[in-house]
């Protein structure tokens, strides 16, 4: 028999009831039970510019959210997480915040958020915010009065200044580098307009460092913290956790292009043991809350032993897989690293968590080949993810099967991060175009009435893989997500757990889960057969599943390349 899904009509959002802002609703897990639902969530990530358009200027907003917030629950999702929406002059899309308790006007009022909060929780959904600590914009009110300060005064104790080496003080402080490219330093100039003294930037000069030994920030952060939590969010995703704590002594690292460095090396500005005193603290002002609110953290360590750190019981909750995300199209890679993923997290009874795409990274079905390929393997990647214990994360488009758009005009790039590329015009604005909703030409429902353009132009050929297009066709790719997330909802065996695998050829991942429950993945580019473990559930793309057994007794399957398939077993 020929694998297919059935057809599925878009059904309204479930009536449930009002959730207070402190009781936020429990997740519909596996297990059933509310406590700790984020060890198994499913959650979305919104990148707030491009998703939906609610007041038709082009850009996405949290009322284009609260729009579309029936179809994250009907995809199936647990979660939704949102990028900054902060007031920013938007030298880094927003991750440069200006204000930390307000909303950016272009992305609405306060009002707009509070009412995104209650219709989110009256459909059983969760909100997670961006948190951005490790610096803010030079725009902020304490970078002005710090540069309205003198050499070493308090306003300055708020950021990271040092006098410059050489004669004048005329070098950086050390030999640092921005990850968006050059020197981490930019020199500033006294009142009396004589250079003064360089503040540290690890990203654009944009984004001045805060210096976390400073108690003032940490007293101010934890305010900010609590401001959040006291309007009814579920929980913070924490940007550049890793980096708050640099070595008090500045050393110079004695190498150039750092960037190929981070997640790999031990640098003196990143995963400094001191950053984890932090996160404690802000554990216990999370668990001093009701309903379960969690921190997640965007962190980069040279080890997966480094990583889990930062998830011990009385720190973060969860914490980014990047080693994951960059693990190639692989067998023999995606178990070496599912399994010491597994092992680490499992040292300090954290959930492991596994994402593919995000705002940061080229799309997945581009990085696996693109065109037909790059999405085949990525539909397979979807089920192995899912199938996998711990949580998921999906960025947005991904569930669309979007590739990364390469052609965009090169004067509308606006990501800094493209100065340091080969090119000189290559960046994050690829993955970031505006969603594609329906209709047949961009901006593809983005925005009211198609009214006008989105920020980011969506290419023509994405008029096939818009969300009305797609839904309707349970063998789409929004097809596929939808049918996976159902059965990740419904099967006992999915969600957090363990896993056990089966010996299998080269190129395939075989394994179990219990009760009742086998995945089957193949990553190679010759079809494989395999012995038949049970009852197909859902496969990535078309499988023929014979219906007797071979002549030796044993039912076997041969599985196409860049296949997954769920199977119910016993």
């Amino acid at each position: 028999m020929t694998v297919t899904g059935p057809a599925r009509t878009l059904p309204a959002a479930p009536a449930q009831p009002t959730l207070p802002a402190s009781a936020t609703a429990p997740s519909a897990s596996s297990s059933g039970a509310p406590e700790g639902w984020w060890r198994d969530a499913v959650i979305y990530q919104v990148y707030i510019r491009s998703f939906a358009d609610g007041n038709g200027d082009g850009i996405g907003d949290l009322l284009g959210i609260r729009t579309r917030l029936p179809y994250l629950r009907a995809l199936g999702v647990d979660a939704v997480w949102i990028t900054p929406f902060y007031p920013s002059p938007m030298a880094d899309g927003g991750y440069d915040v200006a204000d930390y308790c307000a909303v950016d006007p272009q992305f609405g009022r306060l009002g707009d958020f509070d009412a995104l909060i209650a219709e989110a929780h009256e459909l059983g959904l969760r909100v997670i915010v961006d948190l951005v600590p490790n610096h803010s914009s030079d725009r902020h009110r304490w970078f002005a009065e710090a540069l309205a300060d003198a050499a070493g005064g308090p306003a300055r104790a708020r950021y990271i200044f040092r006098p410059g080496k050489g004669g004048d003080g005329q070098l950086p402080p050390n030999d640092w580098e921005s990850i968006f490219g050059g020197p981490a330093w930019t020199r500033t100039f006294d009142p009396d307009g004589a250079p003064g003294e360089w503040y540290l930037h690890l990203f654009d000069p944009a984004q001045p460092d805060l210096n976390w030994r400073d108690e003032g920030v940490r007293a101010q952060f934890e305010q900010i913290l609590r401001f959040w939590l006291d309007r009814g969010v579920d929980g913070f995703r924490v940007d550049v956790a890793h980096g708050m704590i640099k070595h008090p002594d500045l050393p110079d690292i004695g190498y150039s292009n750092q960037i190929t460095m981070l997640g790999s090396a031990v640098l003196p500005y990143f995963d400094q043991d001191e950053v984890h005193e932090i996160h404690r603290s802000w554990r216990a002002i999370l668990d001093s809350y009701p309903g379960e609110r969690i921190a997640v953290a965007e962190a980069w360590a040279p080890s997966l032993e480094r990583l889990a750190a930062y998830v011990r019981p009385d720190e973060l909750h969860q914490a980014f897989n990047f080693h994951y995300l960059n693990t190639p199209w692989e067998a023999g890679a995606l178990r070496e690293v599912i399994d010491l993923s597994l092992r680490t997290a499992g040292l300090v009874g954290a959930p492991s968590t596994w994402v593919l795409s995000n705002h940061d990274v080229q799309r997945h079905v581009t990085r696996y080949g693109g065109g037909e390929r790059g999405l085949r393997r990525a539909r397979a990647a979807a089920l192995l993810m899912l199938a996998l214990p711990g949580s998921a994360y999906v960025y947005q488009g991904e569930e669309l099967g979007l590739e990364e758009v390469l052609d965009l005009p090169v004067e509308l790039l606006q990501d800094p991060q493209r100065f340091r590329s080969a090119d000189g015009v290559s960046g994050r604005d690829g993955c970031r175009v505006p969603l594609p909703w329906s209709g047949t030409a961009s901006p593809f429902g983005f925005t009211p009435l198609n009214i006008v353009d989105g920020w980011l132009p969506a290419p023509a050929r994405w008029a096939a893989g818009t969300v009305e297009a797609q839904w309707q066709e349970p063998n789409s790719m929004l097809g596929l997500y939808r049918q996976a997330l159902r059965l990740r909802r419904e099967h006992p065996a999915l969600g957090d757990g363990a896993l056990d695998w089966t010996d299998s050829p080269t190129d395939t991942l075989v394994f179990t889960r219990e009760p009742g429950f086998a995945c089957t993945v193949i990553t190679g580019d010759v079809a494989v057969e395999l012995p038949i473990p049970g009852r197909v559930l859902l496969a990535s793309g078309p499988v023929h599943v014979p219906a007797e057994s071979t002549a030796g007794g044993e039912a076997v399957v041969v599985l196409p390349p860049d296949t997954a398939v769920w199977w119910a077993r016993g």
